[in-house]
């Protein structure tokens, strides 16, 4: 079979212009440590690099939702550590409200400092966070949640959590409501220091008198006990949620670390390959050119 001298002429060029084309290629790789610029590059590869690109976004975005959980709950237990230290402290004030020698002047006096104690509760109830939300008002975090009142104060929140998806596999409440904190189980912490104000404040004029103090006093430092006990689950409860992002963030961190070496294993330079391969594209080359040079100085070619 013949060939003609213009289909050698123009294998030739094409023979150096592809090589031409990987040299180049090579040398993009090197400039800009990728290895794929375009999915054609290595097709499964790049659908390979794509999905871990969107898990390793995804698993950034649930990075940044637990930092937002997390500054929410550490604000609701700074909150809590205040209310229980408050609600301790009046414990404490009623250790000596039983003392039968107790005048009613001794007695109001500790009615008034449990009047401050009800007040400053109600204030750390209706306390919000740096955004101006309300900590216990559930999604009515616009509403102040407790209205004082007469018999101590009433709920105008709801009971709904507010839920953050702190991982692929994990919704997490960030938010504790105020009747579950306050009123729950039948305990109305409002209530029951409103009921010890009222109760210290009665005069003592006979027995039935005394008894029917003593026995308003016992029931409400059960009932306030109550609340206490109530109050340290909820904050253990926050606690718990604490550690689980610290948990949730640490697998988090080793999975981008994971991401990353996959991604940089499919798309970055192997730069000791790329320069080896780069030095034999221009070994071939110089080949292919002089070839190429003799082919077209024979008398043939002189002839065209």
């Amino acid at each position: 079979m013949r060939i003609s001298t213009n289909t050698i002429y123009q294998t030739g060029i094409s023979r150096i212009s592809n090589l031409q084309s990987d040299q180049a290629k090579l040398q993009e790789q090197i400039s800009t440590g990728r290895r794929i610029s375009s999915p054609s590059d290595d097709p499964v590869a790049a659908a390979r690099a794509l999905e871990i690109s969107s898990a390793k976004t995804a698993n950034s975005k649930f990075a940044d939702t637990r930092q937002t959980a997390q500054l929410k709950l550490n604000t609701l237990e700074s909150n809590l550590t205040s209310v229980t230290n408050l609600l301790v402290s009046t414990q404490s004030s009623l250790v000596g409200a039983g003392n039968g020698t107790l005048s009613d002047t001794e007695r109001g006096f500790i009615a008034s400092e449990l009047k401050g104690s009800l007040d400053a509760l109600i204030g750390l109830a209706n306390t919000q966070d740096a955004s101006g939300s309300y900590l216990y008002a559930g999604f009515k975090s616009s509403t102040t949640p407790f209205v004082a009142g007469a018999t101590g104060a009433t709920y105008a929140g709801d009971s709904n959590q507010q839920l953050l998806q702190v991982d692929s596999q994990r919704q997490m409440a960030v938010n504790a409501t105020g009747d579950n904190v306050f009123q729950a189980g039948g305990n109305d912490i409002f209530a029951t220091l409103s009921n010890l104000v009222t109760l210290l404040n009665t005069p003592i004029t006979n027995a039935a008198t005394q008894a029917a103090y003593n026995t308003g006093l016992s029931t409400a430092i059960g009932s306030l006990k109550g609340s206490v006990d109530n109050v340290l689950n909820v904050r253990a409860d926050v606690g718990a949620k604490l550690n689980e992002i610290d948990n949730l963030d640490n697998a988090g961190s080793d999975r981008a670390l994971q991401y990353s070496k996959s991604l940089s294993n499919l798309q970055d330079t192997d730069y000791a390959s790329a320069l080896s391969d780069l030095a034999k594209q221009q070994t071939i080359m110089e080949a292919a050119q002089k070839s190429f040079v003799q082919l077209t100085s024979l008398s043939l070619f002189k002839l065209l």
